[in-house]
């Protein structure tokens, strides 16, 4: 992903692959693009923080199921010492491309 996004190093087109995304959502500050290059049957998910409309990180995963969750507390004030076991993490997105192979899971808390 570095090369494409620097355009540093140009790939034959044998090494090319697929980067185009079927789905994309946003939660504040992240973007998640997914997709699947079916000729290599890979999928793969990015997660792109972008800040002022700069893109200021990117996580990629690839054959990896990924569930993202926000954490916060279900009242949304501020946490005391006493309310910590209400926290609640509830999913708002979770990766579908994979094909229904067994594929590992993680889990991105926004």
């Amino acid at each position: 992903m570095m090369r494409l996004l620097t355009g540093t190093v140009t790939a034959s087109p044998k090494d090319s692959f697929d980067f185009a995304p079927e789905s994309i959502a946003a939660f504040g500050s992240t973007v998640l693009a997914e997709g699947c290059d079916h000729a290599r049957s890979i999928s793969w998910v990015h997660a792109w923080t972008v800040t002022d409309g700069i893109i200021t990180q990117v996580r990629e995963y690839f054959n990896t199921s990924l569930t993202v969750t926000r954490i916060g507390f279900p009242d949304q004030s501020s946490p005391s010492t006493s309310s910590i076991t209400s926290l609640h993490c509830p999913s708002v997105w979770e990766s579908s491309l994979s094909g229904g192979k067994s594929v590992p899971g993680l889990v991105l808390a926004i």
